[in-house]
């Protein structure tokens, strides 16, 4: 339901099937979920250097990237976490739709927020691979790129996700990708993965 008054869907000339079949390219949105530091952005930017590599079109949606312009104005409480969710669902459908693989690299701590970008993309007939980065607390904290975890423990952070704010792990991702596996492994067996569905 829109908020915005006096707007009319504009239609256009061009069908998905038109788009994709004119560049021999089918979009989708690979979704990286995990705990901050878990991986996602560093996987999901090794698997946008192979789709590019293999001729593909993708981009990478970082969370922090996406954070200093389309979500500057979002804190971390749950309705801004939400809303955060839901703006890079809405961007990731239009990439998808134009032809990319969108890579959405984003914590979404909650199992509401990524069904409803599932729903989303289910709901315009696009393709929407979940990936859980199943890294341990313990070993994000000992990664700790950032210092968040470190300042979160000492109180100099609130809302930390792993710390004073709850991650609701994936119960049926599509993808598991744990700790112990090659950085390129886990790459590959994403693009496999899409290749099985997209025919790259």
């Amino acid at each position: 339901m829109t908020a915005s008054h006096n707007v009319t869907w504009q239609d256009t000339a061009v069908t998905r099937d038109w788009r994709w079949e004119a560049l021999g390219r089918r979009g989708a949105t690979v979704w990286f979920t995990g705990l901050p530091a878990s991986g996602k952005s560093t996987l999901a930017a090794t698997v946008e250097e192979l789709l590019i590599g293999l001729g593909r079109t993708a981009y990478l949606l970082d969370g922090d990237n996406l954070r200093h312009g389309l979500c500057a104005d979002l804190g971390f409480a749950p309705a801004d976490r939400d809303e955060n969710v839901r703006r890079v669902s809405e961007v990731a459908c239009m990439f998808a739709d134009a032809g990319t693989i969108a890579l959405v690299a984003l914590v979404s701590p909650y199992t509401a927020e990524r069904r409803s970008a599932r729903e989303l993309h289910e709901r315009n007939g696009l393709t929407f691979l979940e990936v859980f980065l199943n890294t341990p607390l313990d070993e994000c904290e000992a990664r700790d790129p950032k210092g968040l975890y470190r300042r979160a423990r000492a109180g100099e952070l609130h809302g930390m996700t792993g710390v004073d704010a709850p991650y609701e792990p994936p119960t049926q991702p599509d993808l598991q990708i744990g700790s112990d596996t090659n950085l390129e492994v886990a790459a590959r067996v994403v693009v496999d993965s899409l290749s099985l569905i997209l025919g790259l």
